[in-house]
């Protein structure tokens, strides 16, 4: 098992990723560019938490883990406005907004803990 598997925050970004991914393949009346854009910005979150794990250098860490973030916030905003579209259900952008909101607290602490 590779670092990046073992870690709490990135377990719940796998699951925030997997709700997307259904979200998107079952809901046809998401406009196309909000589809690929809101695919795009999860997954990154994913890829830049796993590849940040994997740096040596704490700036190298750190400089990953602010992407990932930078990406969280960036699906939130795509989220509302899904929301906002009445394109979802309430409790599945309630669940998706709280799963993004413990990422970001999570990736921050990871961020603080790489400060000297």
């Amino acid at each position: 098992m590779f670092d990046f598997e073992k870690l709490d925050v990135y377990q719940i970004v796998k699951n925030q990723n997997l709700k997307v991914l259904s979200i998107l393949k079952s809901n046809k009346s998401i406009d196309p560019y909000l589809m690929d854009q809101w695919k795009r910005a999860s997954l990154s979150i994913l890829f830049n938490l796993a590849e940040g794990t994997g740096r040596m250098a704490e700036a190298d860490k750190r400089h990953f883990l602010t992407i990932a973030r930078g990406s969280v916030y960036e699906s939130v905003a795509i989220l509302g406005l899904i929301n906002d579209l009445k394109l979802i259900p309430e409790k599945e952008f309630t669940d998706l907004y709280n799963g993004y909101e413990s990422c970001s607290k999570m990736l921050l602490a990871m961020y603080r803990s790489y400060m000297k």
